[in-house]
């Protein structure tokens, strides 16, 4: 299992939101660019980008902060947010990111997914965000009938390569994750799945390590807000 820190992009800036809410924002750095290479440089594998704005207004907004992220690092990053056609993907691709995550989408128009898989086999992810067992979308303001586990599976179908599954009611209250409905999600697919949302100490990493087969946990508000050490998340997830 890999541990993969998250920078969150919200008016070109590094900030954390609780449970999704645009409204409830922490500004954490105004250069992202530097917080990425402070990741990279403790021994991260992986880097999880999240333009907000775009999540929220189905425009990317913070198109030239990613590129600067991209610029900096030379660890693998994975972008999501706003990304709504093939086009996009192939901008974002251009660049030099080396896996995009379709959210919204993926639920209102799938054929992206599939698509986006035919032109760019193995750096197509699907986000799923859920609420109670049911997907959320637009930036989580708006929860549709989608089974979340139903839904990953169709995902597969499609040419997804994997899903990154996040708990809205757990994400950024540093409450620990939701363990039973994560550990579902692994079950009912054969792609790599990431688990996102209330990763708030060291022992919440060890917990989710007990569920065979999740490929990696991304933690964001716990290594901004000091609780977990990022070091020490990595070296226990390698043991």
């Amino acid at each position: 299992m890999i541990i993969i820190p998250a920078i969150d992009l919200k008016d070109g800036k590094c900030v954390r939101l609780l449970q999704g809410k645009k409204e409830e924002v922490t500004v954490y750095s105004d250069a992202p660019a530097a917080m990425a290479k402070h990741w990279a440089s403790l021994g991260a594998e992986l880097l999880h980008v999240v333009d907000l704005d775009g999540a929220f207004t189905g425009e990317q907004k913070n198109f030239e902060k990613i590129k600067t992220i991209r610029d900096a690092i030379n660890i693998p990053i994975e972008v999501g947010g706003g990304i709504r056609d093939v086009e996009r993907i192939e901008k974002l691709v251009s660049l030099g990111v080396d896996r995009v995550i379709i959210g919204t989408s993926a639920a209102k128009n799938p054929d992206v997914v599939s698509r986006a898989h035919e032109k760019f086999p193995g750096k197509v992810f699907v986000g799923i965000d859920a609420k109670d067992g049911k997907v959320a979308v637009k930036g989580w303001v708006e929860v549709t009938e989608f089974d979340a586990l139903e839904f990953a599976k169709k995902m597969e179908s499609l040419g997804a390569s994997g899903i990154i599954y996040t708990d809205i009611s757990r994400d950024g209250m540093l409450s620990g994750p939701n363990i039973n409905a994560m550990e579902k999600m692994v079950r009912a697919v054969n792609i790599p799945v990431i688990a996102s949302g209330g990763v708030s100490k060291i022992d919440d990493i060890r917990s989710l390590m007990q569920i065979k087969n999740l490929w990696g946990v991304i933690t964001g508000k716990a290594l901004y807000a000091e609780t977990m050490d990022l070091k020490e998340a990595i070296r226990i997830a390698k043991c």
